[in-house]
C-alpha cells in the first residue's frame, strides 16, 4: 500500500495529487478498475489481443 508523508506547509491538494500518482505508479488504480465486474475469458482474450496491435501500431509508427 503507498504512502504519502505530508511536507510541512504542503497543501492537502499536492499531498493527495502525489497518492494519487504513487497509487498509479504501484498498479493499484489499473488492478481496482480491473476488479469491478466479472470479465469473461472470451473478452479478456479480446483485450489483450486489441493491447498488442495497438502496441505493434505505435513501435511501427516510431520506426518510421
Amino acid at each position: 500500500m503507498p504512502g504519502v508523508r505530508i511536507r510541512e506547509n504542503e497543501p492537502f491538494e499536492r499531498a493527495l495529487k502525489r497518492f494519487t500518482k504513487a497509487c498509479e505508479k504501484a498498479g493499484l488504480m489499473s488492478d481496482i478498475k480491473k476488479h469491478q465486474h466479472f470479465e469473461k475469458p472470451s473478452e479478456r482474450k479480446k483485450r489483450k489481443l486489441n493491447a498488442a496491435r495497438r502496441k505493434m501500431r505505435k513501435l511501427q509508427m516510431m520506426e518510421r
